[in-house]
């Protein structure tokens, strides 16, 4: 596994709550051009699951159904390695942190 800064920054913000691309786009501050080959390698390599919202919901919201991704075992084990090579930002901690309270309120 290559562990980047970028990285990281996913990892934790998925260990925070927050599933869906934009939402950890927001988190990060990272551009999707970097966190959706991130979340994809993430998946490859075992380190997170994917599932689809519910179609009903989605279509009642008139919009396409969002994916949704969900830290593993062995993400979470990869994400105290990768935590202790790059800290995240207090800001960025922040920023996860309030966005992750205002999803599972």
């Amino acid at each position: 596994m290559n562990l980047t800064h970028q990285t990281t920054l996913v990892l934790h913000a998925l260990a925070n709550g927050i599933g869906h691309g934009f939402d950890i786009i927001d988190a990060t501050g990272l551009p999707s051009g970097t966190v959706y080959p991130i979340l994809r390698r993430l998946e490859r390599e075992g380190l997170v699951s994917t599932r689809w919202e519910d179609h009903e919901i989605a279509r009642e919201e008139q919009r396409p159904p969002r994916r949704y991704y969900d830290l593993s075992p062995g993400g979470r084990s990869i994400l105290e390695t990768a935590r202790a090579r790059y800290p995240v930002p207090r800001a960025i901690q922040s920023r996860v942190r309030r966005l992750g309270l205002a999803r599972s309120s």
